[in-house]
């Protein structure tokens, strides 16, 4: 608990200083102007609360410090059931039960202007929750691609440094560019394709390098998703 504590005053002051200094003048008088907008992050590790939660908050806690008037969730998956076959037509087995759908009006709320998916790597992969949450998301493709020009970022977490966190970035962006989704990676000064952290032991409090990409990520994340708000549709 202390740990998450210390971590969520690094990243708050962290973000703090980097969005006063870095957010676009535009971006700030759009929430000036009362154009608010939601953050969705979602955590894909069946492990609830552990270390792919710690890291999305860590995107999401920089995202809302970007400006005024944005609105946060973290929806961990953790504990929930997300049965993969019924993206490809199949029914549920005998006593399996759906928890997909309640996320469905969630993520395509027009309020959503941006989510940030993060996974933990499994052999230099997104987990298995991930893929399944990937492929029943084929539910907004058939309601008018209705994630369309939403702004997507993607957090790994791995137990090392080059524990295949880019494999896992670059797949999820795959899947997320086939929803019409705009791609951003972490942003300045990094300016790399996504944040990657490590985990050691569960804990990523004392990776300030991997945070200092999550921070990056959701500061751009809201940066550009405050843009496409003020933006003629």
């Amino acid at each position: 608990m202390a740990a998450n504590v210390e971590r969520r005053a690094f990243i708050g002051a962290a973000g703090a200083v980097v969005a006063a200094g870095a957010m676009a003048p535009k971006a700030q008088a759009q929430a000036a102007a009362g154009q608010g907008i939601k953050i969705v992050g979602i955590a894909t590790s069946p492990r609830k609360g552990k270390s792919t939660a710690a890291a999305v908050q860590a995107c999401l806690d920089a995202a809302k410090a970007a400006g005024p008037n944005i609105e946060i969730e973290l929806i961990d998956l953790g504990g929930l059931s997300i049965p993969g076959q019924v993206a490809a037509g199949q029914p549920l087995f005998p006593g399996q039960t759906d928890d997909f759908p309640a996320l469905v009006p969630k993520l395509a709320d027009p309020k959503v202007a941006g989510i940030i998916v993060g996974s933990p790597t499994y052999f230099a992969n997104m987990s298995y929750l991930c893929k399944a949450f990937l492929d029943r998301c084929i539910a907004f493709r058939k309601k008018g691609m209705a994630l369309s020009d939403k702004v997507a970022g993607v957090v790994a977490v791995g137990g090392a440094r080059n524990g295949g966190q880019e494999l896992v970035i670059r797949s999820i962006q795959t899947a997320l560019m086939c929803q019409e989704m705009i791609i951003v990676g972490d942003g300045r000064p990094s300016t790399r394709i996504g944040a990657m952290l490590v985990s050691a032991g569960g804990d990523i409090s004392k990776d300030e390098a991997g945070l200092a990409t999550a921070t990056n990520l959701g500061r751009r994340v809201a940066e550009v998703a405050l843009k496409r708000k003020g933006s003629p549709s």
